[in-house]
């Protein structure tokens, strides 16, 4: 699938086919994809909780509200934000130039030690890119999503087993559509949402085609 045509059709689809799996491969194929969206300094201050298990995809149900997508997509991707990932950079900068690590450890550590409020917003931004990359790839692999910020945190830290320093920040679920989305709603016109060098310096005008 090209690019903009996943882009495109990308959808919140909230009816999976309950019977459909995914394979290790697939799974390996979409976490590849997520952990190639970028993030500050290459901390990777992620970990993912790929949620395939019956059970626990109904136990998360429960946790998200009940919401039926949870237990019937073929997984649910858990999006947990690595609050210490600063504190520890041998992983992520074993592949830098020997001469380079230094630098970029005293760097990392001086911005990011005892700023709890940068590390949560840090991790927001990279679990944002990765599920963004997350939901292009499967629609590129001809399976659907539904990103969703409606479940609760301490309820999926307890199904997970998640320590306190990896919140959850994000659930995707992906599978095979049952049902088609609804119809896009609309999106806002270009003078709504874009200014030209400065804040509402609207120049281009007209409707935003979805």
């Amino acid at each position: 699938m090209e690019l903009i045509e996943a882009i495109r059709s990308r959808r919140s689809v909230k009816k999976f086919d309950p019977t459909h799996e995914l394979s290790d491969a697939e799974v390996r194929h979409i976490i590849r994809c997520a952990s190639l969206a970028p993030t500050s300094f290459n901390m990777q201050n992620w970990q993912f909780v790929a949620v395939r298990d019956k059970s626990q995809k109904e136990a998360l149900c429960k946790a998200a509200w009940n919401q039926e997508q949870v237990k019937d997509a073929a997984m649910v991707l858990v999006f947990a934000g690595d609050l210490k990932a600063y504190e520890d950079t041998s992983r992520t900068l074993r592949d830098a130039p020997d001469e380079l690590r230094p630098m970029f450890d005293g760097m990392i550590k001086k911005f990011y030690t005892d700023n709890e409020s940068l590390n949560l917003q840090e991790a927001c931004r990279s679990a944002g890119f990765a599920g963004q990359n997350v939901m292009l790839a499967a629609r590129d692999m001809g399976y659907d999503t539904c990103a969703m910020i409606g479940f609760d945190p301490k309820g999926v830290a307890a199904v997970l087993s998640l320590p306190d320093h990896l919140p959850a920040l994000l659930m995707i679920t992906l599978g095979r559509a049952s049902e088609p989305a609804r119809a896009r709603w609309g999106l806002l016109d270009y003078e709504e949402v874009l200014s030209l060098d400065k804040y509402d310096s609207r120049g281009i005008t007209g409707p935003v085609e979805g």
